[in-house]
């Protein structure tokens, strides 16, 4: 019976092949070639899970090499089918120019306790090994996992979505494009708060808003370096970089405006200010961050960078295509500058984004 079935799946005779292993099964539902070919009928169903799961069944049971190869030409075509399934499914979600556009799919923590059905879910999905995906998976902060096509991040995020792994995609224009201005001193000024800052082209100005205009508050440090002179394990000398100090950086966000307030240490005119006035450029920093707290006391602290960047500094692909509106005295380029606004700029997209969401819900 099995050579009629043999036939039968030969001239494509998918209801008669059917019909007889449905009493082959009955009759020997143990022997091997008869799996086969109900991982064949399931195959060519359309049940491709469940071809799946018979083929790997045989070859953990099988030592017969006709029939480990024929379950791996069976796994190989389900791969293939699905290889398939999923680059048409890409083409079609990038197939609008907006989707065209450059962005950067953001992994979010996820609980140690689920971590283990991610693990799976996500080498899966992204098609990479367990150890891996288990490396990759943050615990703690925000994970920039890949760049591309937003359209075929979008595909990958809303699977990982579905299978439990929360995470989020952004367009890198969104972020190129806020505006940054570097505040000189604030002030209060008939209950409005007052800044004194540059734009982009080192113009300087000053605008005012209302303290319910500010959303969020991001502070970061940002190393800077220098080249020193050490002796090496052999007793030679040479050049190391080493951090030399930190600056001081805070972030606040007016979406409203599309704009960031960008404030640092070493750029603030501390002497312009009533609520700093002290002896060192650390009490009134100190000072003035205390000041702003209490101005506002109500929006959202970020304070993650220095987590975040040591995930991210290496994706110089990623970090080359971020201005980094930052004007520290450098003798060379660091991307801890461009991860500082990547950071920033992730928590203004998304945020920003979430509420146009919540204004068209209501």
């Amino acid at each position: 019976m099995l050579d009629q079935v043999t036939a039968a799946f030969e001239r494509k005779d998918y209801q008669t092949a059917a019909k007889l292993l449905q009493q082959l099964l009955v009759e020997s539902p143990e022997n091997p070639w008869v799996q086969l070919y109900l991982g064949r009928l399931k195959e060519v169903s359309g049940q491709r899970e469940e071809a799946e799961k018979v083929y790997r069944q045989l070859l953990r049971l099988t030592t017969h090499s006709k029939l480990i190869s024929q379950a791996r030409k069976g796994l190989q075509r389900l791969e293939e089918i699905k290889q398939e399934e999923k680059q048409r499914a890409i083409s079609k979600a990038t197939v609008s120019p907006d989707n065209n556009e450059l962005g950067i799919l953001v992994l979010e923590p996820i609980n140690n306790a689920l971590k283990t059905s991610a693990v799976s879910n996500f080498a899966q999905i992204m098609q990479v090994d367990p150890y891996t995906a288990r490396i990759t998976l943050p615990s703690q902060n925000w994970r920039v996992y890949r760049m591309g096509k937003v359209g075929e991040l979008a595909f990958y995020g809303t699977q990982l979505q579905e299978a439990g792994i929360p995470c989020f995609w952004i367009k890198i224009p969104q972020i190129q494009q806020i505006q940054v201005f570097q505040v000189k001193h604030l002030s209060i000024d008939n209950s409005q708060i007052k800044a004194v800052c540059q734009n982009e082209a080192n113009q300087t100005g000053s605008m005012r808003f209302d303290r319910s205009e500010i959303t969020d508050r991001v502070v970061g440090l940002l190393p800077i370096f220098e080249q020193v002179v050490d002796v090496n394990n052999r007793g030679k000398l040479e050049w190391k970089t080493r951090t030399q100090d930190y600056a001081q950086f805070c972030d606040l966000h007016l979406p409203k405006r599309r704009s960031i307030l960008r404030i640092y240490d070493q750029g603030y005119e501390f002497q312009q200010s009533l609520e700093t006035n002290q002896n060192t450029i650390r009490l009134n920093w100190n000072n003035l961050m205390n000041w702003i707290e209490q101005q506002l006391p109500q929006i959202n602290v970020w304070s993650d960078f220095n987590r975040f960047a040591q995930t991210v500094i290496d994706q110089t692909e990623t970090l080359n295509q971020i201005p980094s509106h930052i004007n520290l005295f450098r003798k060379e380029n660091s991307y801890w500058d461009a991860a500082f606004h990547l950071y920033s700029g992730i928590i203004f997209t998304k945020n920003a984004a979430v509420q146009t969401s919540q204004k068209n819900h209501n």
